[in-house]
């Protein structure tokens, strides 16, 4: 978990168990010196990956007097990265904030079991971001789409970001396979769809569908946490084509198959969660290198790297 709730509770209980002997003062302050420094690093891993991420629309970054840290969009708009709320699974997922999004680690490559169930890498999604990126209305979200062609006719995806230039990635890839492979071409067609401007079922959130950077392929009836058992849920995983998921992936698109409210037939353009997952994932980076796994050899990332060290101290 994370927030400075949690952190001060954790405090709390080492200074009762000192008092009483069980843990020494010196142990406590390492202790605390040691969350802060994770806690810091990953700050900065995660503000450079969204800055990487979407290095048209994120320039910048702020530390405001009270501590909080916000990333800075092209309109002027900041986003908070963390809100230092202590917060339910349920309440990450409908009210995330950007530390919230980015903590879960995205397991990159094969799995061969479903997640737990607490366990959703991306699919908290914060909409200031998808707002600033995407399109803030359905007609604006409109205007952004662009036409992809596929195994089974075209599909609107938006192109901003590269969002539609990578789903064309992904089926210039999967097409031919699709042709030699029965597996493969069951699992595309027919598409469940791309753009649709709905909401999340039993929710007042929007879908990803709604900002035109998602993608159903084929649906099965295992496919989803609400429709099928989590046994039939492992079953379709089983026997899903790793294939398609490596192809997705390459290209910066995330799979609700690694979700433990699993959505099988779901893939999303999320640059920002592959890219954490690829640089850095679960490495314990020093506080002076935490960039270590970035690409060092990329311009951006080099600006994007000195300037979190300057904002961030």
């Amino acid at each position: 978990m994370k927030k400075i709730v949690i952190r001060i509770v954790l405090v709390f209980c080492f200074i009762t168990l000192s008092v009483f002997n069980i843990v020494d003062i010196e142990n406590l302050r390492t202790f605390i010196i040691s969350t802060e420094r994770v806690y810091k690093i990953r700050m900065k891993q995660h503000l450079f990956c969204l800055m990487m991420a979407y290095p048209e629309h994120a320039v910048d970054l702020e530390h405001s007097k009270n501590g909080h840290v916000y990333l800075i969009m092209k309109s002027g708009a900041r986003i908070l990265y963390d809100d230092k709320r202590a917060k339910s699974q349920e309440e990450i997922i409908s009210n995330p904030d950007l530390q919230d999004m980015m903590e879960p680690i995205y397991p990159l490559g094969a799995i061969d079991r479903l997640m737990d169930m607490d366990f959703d890498p991306g699919r908290s999604r914060v909409y200031a971001l998808l707002n600033e990126v995407y399109g803030g209305s359905s007609q604006q979200v409109k205007s952004n789409l662009d036409n992809v062609k596929t195994y089974y006719g075209y599909l609107q995806f938006n192109k901003n970001n590269n969002a539609s230039a990578s789903l064309k990635s992904v089926m210039d890839e999967l097409i031919p396979l699709a042709q030699s492979r029965h597996d493969i071409r069951a699992c595309l067609i027919p598409y469940g769809g791309t753009f649709n401007h709905r909401y999340i079922a039993g929710t007042n959130r929007l879908s990803p569908h709604a900002f035109g950077i998602a993608i159903d392929l084929a649906r099965d009836k295992r496919d989803y946490w609400q429709w099928a058992s989590r046994d039939e849920g492992q079953k379709r995983l089983e026997s899903y084509p790793r294939e398609i998921v490596e192809i997705f992936e390459k290209n910066n698109f995330i799979w609700g198959g690694k979700w433990g409210h699993f959505d099988i037939l779901h893939f999303e353009y999320r640059p920002e969660i592959i890219m954490m997952a690829s640089y850095f994932g679960d490495k314990n980076n020093t506080e002076a290198l935490w960039y270590e796994g970035a690409p060092m050899d990329n311009a951006l990332a080099m600006k994007y790297i000195k300037r979190i060290n300057e904002v961030i101290r």
